[in-house]
């Protein structure tokens, strides 16, 4: 593990613009440097490096952050490996921290799984090459299936033996223990004696980003119906099938480059497709695909296209798999094979050139697909095509762009002959619809009269005011990281009755009015950063932005970044050429800092009006001992909570209605 001071020390040499200076033409535009953007395709830059604040933020397509940030979103590093990068960059020398005894454990443990994969993979390709039975079972196979020597190497494809323990035997004498082979699942237990799990079956070793082998599939070369075809290995610390996809390791940048991910079902459509010059294509291994895989793609390319047989079918069974990649944000297309062949067939049976041809010409947007396929259900059924209708409207909602939304809904009311309203209609039903039920769950009813409710009880989109709400605190924590060590001056009155000028932070002025009427920030990123300075008011040193830009938090990471970044910035000279004086931030501070905070507790006087509101409307419904005394407190509290509003819309010069 990399020691804090060693990250410490690179993140304080690395120079930002040095380090993106390596990939992006950058050049300087007032005190930042811009260029084109290295994330997506554009024509005039809108990609900002600041020097001195160390981040770089894009205002085309929103990708922010620091520079182990930049080399982890372009390069495709680990956070270990982008640190690495930079120390050896800055000729510094890495200095490991000891772990814990319970990470020493578990660091053990799976280095001891990764060591027992590769000593089986190394073991299996060896059978498959060497060995009599593997060379005239294993290796006859795959050369009767198309798959050249090439292919067979690069993936590492081996046998195991048909004998009963001879896997595990050679493990064991090389000193690996019973306890891991069991737990990677390599062999297994009957009678108290162990036995090879994938005895007489081709190998296929699943590698993770890094090339290391995670597990195994296992295909049988008999026609025995009572043995599963394929077998996997089983969930261990370091193989989860839900988190990992066959082929990545040799796809990811493939994928980055062709800006798309071929998706398929199997190990041989993978390798097949390879063997036609198609790399960037990873296979779920037939299982159905979930998020985690969905965000591994998403790291190297926001397209996939997906590759099926004609059979129907399994295509709707598909859809829901479909359906959370949509609402990851992902673009998705479909191809289609001709009746009989799936990709493996059609890449053996065609030349190269056909088969990328084919793929090019015949994929087609996942909706427009959808739309069409149940448009043909539906033969002018007036009920199955409201039905459908329904089905195409729940599909697009799930789309997290509104842009791409409405590009579909023109496109799918054209195709299904009604109206766009229509079809937006339901849409925005469909959408509004679940966030009321998300809010339903979030927002919790028993609030006390007068104090502020808890911050846990305060989320959801659903409720009333908590975007505006998280507009105002944003400003709050805007003004902390771009001056929270700035100093603004009040004047006091003090003992004698004179008055005396005294100096406070900005970022202990706003922490320490906040926590004194015992306020929460309900963003919770906004309450994270809120914090980290609140633990450090009154001390001589706040938290710089490089910790905040760097936080183990992506969403803090993110938010810091978006915050202290500034899309437009008039420099100077241009004021003087034009005789316009635009007066800087700083020094207007004071009064910035203090509208910040009066319609932060502005708005949460409304929102504790509302709840007051609320409690006399149910209150009044009901006849029960105590409840007029209780009525006649919520009414003064009211009052109360009314009089402080006036006196903050007044600051703000505001006006409100009662």
């Amino acid at each position: 593990m990399i020691s804090p001071e060693t990250i410490e020390k690179i993140m304080d040499t690395a120079r930002i613009e040095e380090v993106i200076g390596e990939f992006v033409t950058l050049k300087k535009r007032g005190v930042n440097l811009i260029g084109l953007c290295p994330f997506h395709n554009e024509k005039t830059p809108s990609f900002s490096v600041s020097a001195p604040k160390g981040i770089f933020k894009c205002f085309g397509c929103g990708k922010g952050g620091n520079v182990v940030n930049f080399l982890m979103e372009h390069e495709h590093y680990t956070y270990p490996e982008a640190l690495r990068y930079l120390a050896q960059k800055y000729s510094i020398e890495i200095e490991e921290e000891k772990p814990t005894p319970e990470q020493q454990k578990a660091m053990d443990e799976k280095e001891s799984l990764f060591n027992l994969s590769a000593f089986a993979q190394k073991y299996f390709e060896q059978q498959l090459h060497e060995s009599e039975e593997g060379k005239s079972v294993g290796l006859t196979y795959l050369k009767e299936r198309g798959f050249s020597t090439g292919q067979i190497k690069k993936f590492g494809l081996g046998y195991c033996p048909g004998k009963w323990d001879d896997f595990t035997q050679k493990a064991l004498k090389q000193g690996y223990k019973k306890e891991y082979l069991i737990k990677s699942s390599l062999s297994k237990t009957k009678d108290h004696l162990l036995y090879d799990s994938f005895r007489g079956r081709i190998i296929f070793p699943i590698h993770n980003l890094s090339g290391r082998v995670l597990g195994f599939g296992a295909r049988i070369l008999t026609n025995d119906k009572k043995r599963p075809k394929y077998i996997n290995s089983a969930e261990s610390e370091i193989y989860h099938k839900s988190k990992a996809l066959y082929g990545i390791y040799f796809a990811k940048s493939p994928m980055a480059s062709a800006d798309n991910c071929y998706l398929v079902e199997g190990y041989t459509d993978v390798i097949s497709l390879h063997q036609a010059g198609v790399e960037n294509v990873v296979a779920s291994s037939g299982t159905a695909l979930g998020p985690d895989q969905i965000k591994l793609i998403r790291r190297y390319t926001s397209n996939v296209t997906l590759l099926f047989d004609s059979d129907p079918a399994g295509i709707k069974a598909a859809f829901r798999g479909i359906d959370m990649i949509l609402e990851e944000g992902l673009n998705v297309r479909i191809v289609l094979f001709p009746e009989g062949e799936d990709p493996d067939s059609y890449a053996r049976k065609y030349r190269p050139a056909e088969v990328r041809e084919y793929l090019d010409s015949q994929a087609k947007d996942f909706i427009s697909f959808k739309t069409g396929m149940l448009a043909r259900e539906s033969k002018n059924d007036p009920i199955k095509k409201a039905g459908i209708i329904k089905e195409i409207a729940r599909t697009i909602s799930l789309m997290p762009e509104p842009i791409a939304r409405t590009i579909y809904v023109q496109k799918c009311s054209e195709m299904m002959k009604i109206g766009e309203n229509l079809l937006m209609g339901e849409i925005n039903k469909i959408r509004r619809q679940k966030r009321q039920r998300k809010s339903s769950q979030l927002i919790q009813h028993e609030k006390g009269p007068v104090s502020v409710p808890p911050q846990d009880q305060m989320h959801g989109e659903g409720r009333p005011g908590v975007e505006e709400n998280a507009s105002q605190e944003k400003e709050l924590i805007r003004l902390m990281l771009h001056y929270g060590g700035h100093e603004i001056v009040f004047e006091v009155e003090n003992e004698n009755k004179h008055t005396e000028k005294v100096n406070i932070r900005v970022a202990d002025f706003i922490v320490q009015d906040i926590e004194s009427d015992n306020l929460e920030l309900e963003n919770s990123q906004c309450q994270k950063i809120f914090r980290e300075f609140s633990a450090q008011v009154n001390n001589d040193k706040l938290p710089d932005n490089k910790f905040f830009t760097s936080h183990e938090d992506s969403g803090v990471r993110k938010l810091a970044v978006d915050l202290l970044s500034e899309p437009h910035t008039l420099s100077k000279n241009w004021g003087h050429r034009h005789k316009i004086y635009i007066k800087e931030e700083e020094e207007d501070l004071k009064p910035r800092v203090l509208q910040a905070i009066y319609a932060f507790k502005l708005k949460k006087l409304e929102q504790m009006i509302a709840e007051n509101r609320r409690e006399i409307k149910e209150l009044g419904d009901k006849e029960e001992p105590g409840a007029e005394s209780r009525l006649l407190e919520l009414i003064a509290t009211g009052r109360d909570l009314l009089s402080k509003r006036s006196l903050f819309a007044a600051a703000l010069n505001r006006v409100v209605t009662r």
